[in-house]
């Protein structure tokens, strides 16, 4: 991303994920939300793109969000209070084949609903997995944003095992010039070797406040 962060506010970012991350409830529906008392950020993805790995990366934690193989794990809303400054949403996972058409449609009623009446949502992260680029329900999910007036930003994982990470990260940023509620630029991180987790928590900071 473009920001340029001070060594002040990457080191206040740290401090602040190092804290205490609850977990506070999973929403199935809009009536459970919690209040808007404080500014939230959500994380979206492709089932298996690394979600729950660069959560708990985030918040150094090892079981934060569970991880698994099994696509669709994550079939609710799952908030987390991140120091009593942030909630972090969990989103449940999209791209998924394994499941019938009626779940899937609750589950896209569900995530759209949220993203438009949610006025604390200060964005969406939608996480990419760096090996595979952009898929058809990214781009559906990127539309479903600008149509509700969502600002999101992409954040490419599992960089450390891609190839051509520049050329990708290009061919991203020109298509989301297309895309009117988008961040320009994309963040590539690697949970494994803990890269780019400095300027996401900065970048996560800075929209909280």
């Amino acid at each position: 991303m473009s920001e340029d962060f001070t060594a002040e506010q990457i080191e206040q970012a740290r401090k602040v994920f190092s804290g205490p991350c609850d977990f506070m409830l999973g929403v199935a529906g809009l009536s459970q939300l919690p209040d808007d008392s404080l500014p939230e950020i959500a994380f979206a993805g492709r089932s298996n793109v690394g979600k729950s790995s660069l959560l708990n990366a985030l918040t150094n934690r090892k079981d934060l969000a569970r991880t698994s193989n099994t696509p669709g794990r994550t079939q609710q809303l799952n908030f987390f209070n991140l120091s009593g400054q942030l909630h972090l949403v969990d989103m449940p996972g999209y791209g998924y084949a394994k499941v019938s058409k009626k779940i899937r449609k609750e589950w896209d009623d569900l995530i759209f609903s949220y993203l438009r009446g949610r006025v604390n949502l200060r964005s969406v992260f939608i996480l990419i997995d760096a090996r595979h680029g952009l898929k058809d329900s990214d781009q559906h999910l990127m539309q479903m944003l600008d149509k509700a007036a969502v600002n999101y930003r992409v954040i490419l994982t599992k960089c450390d095992k891609a190839k051509n990470l520049s050329s990708l990260q290009e061919h991203i940023e020109t298509v989301l010039k297309k895309h009117p509620a988008a961040f320009p630029k994309t963040l590539a991180t690697s949970s494994i070797k803990k890269e780019g987790l400095a300027e996401l928590r900065a970048t996560m900071l800075g929209l909280a406040a």
